[in-house]
């Protein structure tokens, strides 16, 4: 066997060398082959196939080397969000390329855990039942309590992987270097800081090696979503569990991307995407606590009994959650910050969500502030009310038209990446691919509005509470006589803050034309808002019929 110190060695040099690989191809491609006027064409042309390429190299690696690659590869997959389709694409099929480590060697682990396994299980499969890139599960059965008859309960281990802390510490610290190597380049280093991103990554990854904070992460998934039976988050054996070894209840079930497979249990898809929407954002925006790899292989779909009071053709079903390993804890301002977010885009108010955004570090200091609110307003007008598919498919000539518009915005692209949204954004993106795969039409929307309806009145509620009952007419006002945007103009205008400044003919003329353009958009705003706030109602009264049935 390899001394580990060799093993150490080669591992950080063979990173290493493939990252500086990669980092050489796209400076002589994309930064210096694209500025010379005969090699641009073919730079440009190139491009998709070179990233092909290179996702497909790194593939090949992460399969061979296992370890912290696997886990990279599967995190980039899913940033769909700021990586080229062709990287994403490639990478994609990592989660089931998997190699399994040797059964022998991970019961050998099992017993230095747990001691004598055959005093706890009845039994124990040899095939594992997935190999995750850190771990591998195996499904087993529990030897019955004393004094009981009859099996034992169906459950799964989960256990290391053999030497998975040092292969995880090994390629860490190639990867920091690589971090450093990314901060030269000024466009990155201005945007992102990649070493503290890298930190966070690292930060995640140790806690999911311990299968201790799995345990209490699945048992705190519990709590937030126990008011709802339609959502199930497995039961643990802490008896059976250690920091390396965890065991939970089986819960054997459909996998949720099987859509065929949803269909012929007679569950509706669509109702399924809309409970994981929903999950999430009680996750995210109330629980402040989120399962951060909601890849198909963690979340299942369960049939329950039919009953009379069920209609024909219907089946009530639960959500299942499994692998807790991944779990983040929203910091407290970013928790506040986003519940503003849902509660600006709830409005549609375009000042609400950018002052939202900055106050959560999206944007580079001396950022134009108004100008990106002129461009939140309009793309909200333009998205607002579409569903998932029309958002994941937008006209190319409203982006071109809104490109036109904001163009300035656009070349200097004043926008950074916050380090608490490293899994966020992937898990968001993840969900958002899932809930479209089980309903194209859904929209978003409608939960989106009744959460920030929670979220106002939740507000509003606690400022009660703070002011007493003469606070009831100032806090309610707004919500009852005008659209928010309109209450804060004539609050603006009574103050006597309202004024116009008009610097050059030209600005004037740019400044009247917007303004035709707000006029038209506030008129629309409200009308629309009407037709919303009208079909939520419709919705959830039809929810409400369709619960009633059930009962």
């Amino acid at each position: 066997m390899d001394n580990p110190t060799q093993i150490d060695q080669y591992r950080y040099r063979r990173i290493l060398r493939f990252f500086s690989g990669v980092i050489a191809n796209i400076v002589w491609w994309d930064l210096m082959m694209r500025r010379l006027p005969v090699a641009r064409q073919r730079a440009l042309a190139t491009r998709p196939e070179r990233f092909r390429e290179l996702a497909r190299e790194f593939r090949g690696l992460a399969i061979e080397m296992g370890g912290v690659m696997i886990k990279l590869g599967q995190f980039l997959s899913a940033r769909v969000d700021v990586l080229p389709l062709e990287v994403t694409a490639e990478l994609k099929g990592l989660q089931d390329e998997v190699p399994a480590a040797d059964t022998k060697i991970i019961m050998g682990l099992l017993r230095q855990e747990l001691g004598d396994i055959d005093r706890r299980f009845e039994s124990i499969e040899p095939q594992p039942l997935a190999a995750a890139s850190l771990g591998q599960v195996y499904r087993a059965r529990l030897k019955p309590p004393r004094g009981e008859s009859g099996p034992g309960a169906s459950v799964v281990i989960k256990v290391q992987r053999p030497q998975i802390e040092f292969l995880v510490r090994t390629d860490l610290a190639a990867l920091r270097v690589v971090a450093r190597w990314l901060m030269r380049y000024k466009p990155i280093r201005k945007r992102a800081d990649v070493p503290a991103l890298m930190e966070e990554f690292a930060r995640t990854l140790w806690e999911e090696l311990d299968y201790e904070s799995e345990a209490d992460n699945a048992e705190e998934f519990a709590r937030i979503h126990a008011d709802n039976p339609n959502i199930y988050i497995p039961k643990v054996y802490r008896e059976h569990s250690t920091r390396r070894v965890v065991v939970l209840e089986d819960v054997e079930a459909l996998k949720i991307a099987d859509v065929d497979g949803l269909t012929r249990a007679g569950i509706d898809s669509r109702d399924v995407a809309s409970l994981l929407l929903e999950a999430y954002f009680k996750q995210v925006f109330v629980a402040e606590f989120f399962h951060a790899d909601p890849h198909p292989g963690n979340l299942f779909v369960r049939p329950t009994p039919l009953t009379p009071a069920e209609p024909d053709g219907e089946r009530g079903f639960q959500l299942i959650f499994v692998d807790f390993g991944m779990a983040v804890r929203l910091p407290e301002t970013v928790g506040e910050n986003l519940r503003k977010v849902l509660i600006g885009v709830s409005q549609r108010s375009a000042s609400q969500l950018t002052e939202a955004y900055h106050d959560l570090g999206f944007f580079l200091p001396g950022a134009d502030i108004d100008r990106i609110t002129e461009a939140q307003e309009v793309i909200l007008n333009h998205i607002w009310g579409r569903n998932l598919l029309d958002l994941t498919q937008p006209d190319p000539k409203e982006v071109e038209a809104i490109g036109r518009e904001f163009r300035d915005l656009l070349f200097s692209f004043p926008f950074q990446i916050p380090q608490d949204f490293i899994y966020l954004g992937r898990a968001l993106g993840m969900i958002s691919g899932l809930v479209s795969q089980l309903d194209p039409q859904i929209n978003p929307w409608r939960t989106m509005e009744r959460f920030g309806r929670r979220l106002i009145q939740d507000q509003s509620l606690a400022e009660l509470r703070e002011r007493g009952l003469f606070g009831l007419v100032e806090i309610i006002r707004p919500y009852l006589e005008t659209p928010l945007r309109i209450q804060r103009l004539l609050e603006e205008a009574e103050k006597g803050r309202l004024r116009v400044q008009l610097k050059t003919d030209h600005e004037a003329l740019h400044r009247q034309e917007q303004m035709e353009k707000r006029v038209s958009q506030l008129g629309w705003s409200i009308v629309s808002a009407a037709g919303i706030l009208s079909a939520t109602l419709l919705y959830l009264e039809h929810r409400r019929e369709r619960h009633n049935r059930r009962d």
